[in-house]
């Protein structure tokens, strides 16, 4: 396996997907990771991530220099070349100029970690600061037109460090970088399969649950998402109907969600679903608020109260939780300074946790991983590939109050847009596309009468991760269908906008 240490990059997480794409396993941890612990680990070899900070700044975050000493080969990225450099005797310092997005590669040293790699080759920059001399024994590999030192490593021992990210898809022979330095220099096995993590996460379950009391069971929370329906998936494959998946009903799901998400648990996975119609409590709870903070905070809290009802005293609980909800947790710097506070680490989950009574066989995975396993276990494509859907439902979909009428309103407006949606092909090319009922009302004429009624904006963008996103430039035809079909279908909507924002700086969704 390979650790990655972080130091506050936003590629981290990147790093460790491609190194997983080569099938060996890599491990993120926090920068101030202790060299004992990562040796415990008897990693292959080590990446130090890139970061926003500089070197020269005193609070910047560092290592244990010791970690240097372990023995495995390490390959510092931007930041953490820097950092190599700096502890080790060199000198970083700002440029005049600082170098963002494309670069090429002018001259490069043959070495094992630049084999296949042509002068030429686009790289992706992001920096300000730069080494400007080396540490003794250390020697230039590569150099672009603005970087002198785009590519460093010690004379004898197996340290590397790059300037620019090989890790991001503009690298273009990035990923061979990685996969010399992994597989050629690291020498890492390649035995990272998802059949293999199946069978751990099993036999792990099953252990979890053999070490409680015989009546207890594993209560998950189960919406007809992907992360849901694999976790609902594995784990009754692990223990049976000693799993128990729990669909909550807030009133706030998209036309026939409930229906649709039982039938095909019952159909498709063989498994029968607890259903909870909490409705009205939600609907009842959420009369008159209109700010987007609160009607989010009111959901989740009445959403934990309704799921832990039926969670048993001896009960152990599933969650879908992912490898970057887990690092989105730890703090680059300590857990003074956590990045966020996760969904999944409320205080009565947390309290659980304590108690040893959470189960998260996805802890480990990505969201595509999650996709591949998945497939290894069965589970549909129509089921695996469904649009996110936010965990507050159709509340953060309205503007506003949130209303049984509203409701309905949007509900009808939503439905015809995913019809149209996969009618076109469109479904599964898209990240989200959704109806939103905005809290104004437009003049129109219909049947040669004055109108006063709602606006409907549309919203359809791709992205890979959710984190960045950009509108989808859908064919006009089809725009005109959904807006005439809305107009014409769905009872007091007269004007149908497009949202043609991008994030950042917008959000996905408008609320």
């Amino acid at each position: 396996m390979i650790v990655i240490l972080d130091f506050g990059s936003q590629y981290a997480q990147l790093i460790a997907r491609k190194v997983r794409a080569l099938r060996v396993y890599a491990q993120i941890l926090p920068c101030s990771a202790r060299p004992e612990d990562i040796q415990a680990l008897r990693p292959e070899g080590i990446i130090l991530s890139g970061g926003p900070a500089s070197v020269t700044d005193p609070a910047a975050p560092r290592m244990d220099p010791q970690i240097l000493q372990l023995g495995c080969p390490v390959l510092g990225i931007c930041y953490g070349m820097q950092l190599m450099v700096h502890l080790l005797g060199g000198e970083v310092r700002p440029q005049a100029h600082s170098e963002y997005g494309r670069a090429h590669l002018v001259s490069i040293s043959p070495h094992q970690l630049f084999a296949g790699v042509p002068v030429g080759s686009v790289v992706w920059m992001s920096h300000n600061d730069a080494a400007v001399s080396l540490p003794p024994d250390w020697e230039t590999l590569a150099s672009t037109e603005g970087c002198q030192q785009v590519a460093v490593r010690h004379r004898s021992l197996p340290l590397f460090g790059l300037q620019f990210h090989p890790e991001v898809h503009h690298s273009r022979h990035g990923q061979r970088i990685l996969r010399n330095f992994v597989l050629g220099i690291c020498k890492a096995k390649r035995t990272w399969r998802m059949r293999d993590y199946i069978a751990h996460a099993i036999e792990e379950t099953r252990q979890r649950l053999a070490q409680s009391p015989a009546d207890a069971r594993i209560v998950g929370a189960v919406s007809g998402g992907v992360d849901s329906t694999v976790l609902a998936t594995l784990m009754h494959r692990a223990v049976g109907d000693r799993f128990v998946p729990v669909f909550v009903d807030n009133g706030l799901l998209r036309k026939n969600e409930a229906e649709t998400v039982r039938e095909n648990f019952r159909k498709h996975l063989g498994i029968e679903v607890v259903f909870i119609d909490a409705s009205d409590r939600f609907l009842e709870a959420l009369r008159g608020v209109t700010d987007p903070e609160e009607k989010r905070r009111i959901i989740g809290r009445l959403f934990v109260e309704v799921f832990f009802s039926k969670l048993r005293p001896h009960d152990l609980l599933a969650q879908g939780t992912l490898y970057p909800d887990v690092i989105e947790s730890v703090s680059v710097k300590g857990p003074s300074a956590t990045i966020k506070t996760h969904h999944n680490r409320v205080r009565e989950i947390l309290e659980l946790m304590e108690q040893g009574r959470v189960v998260e066989p996805l802890r480990e995975l990505f969201k595509d991983e999650v996709r591949e396993l998945g497939r290894e276990l069965g589970i549909p494509h129509e089921m695996l590939w469904r649009q996110p859907f936010p965990g507050p439902g159709l509340a953060v979909r309205i503007l506003g109050e949130v209303t049984p009428e509203r409701l309905s309103v949007l509900r009808e407006a939503d439905a015809i847009v995913l019809e149209e949606i996969k009618a076109a092909g469109l479904y599964h090319r898209i990240w989200q596309s959704f109806a939103v009922l905005l809290p104004v009302k437009a003049v129109g004429v219909m049947g040669d009468a004055r109108t006063y009624a709602n606006v409907v904006a549309l919203r359809a963008v791709e992205s890979v991760d959710g984190m960045t996103a950009d509108f989808v430039q859908l064919p006009w035809k089809l725009l005109a269908r959904i807006a005439s079909r809305i107009i014409n279908e769905v009872q007091g909507v007269n004007r149908v906008v497009y949202d043609i924002s991008s994030k950042p700086p917008s959000t996905i969704e408008w609320e």
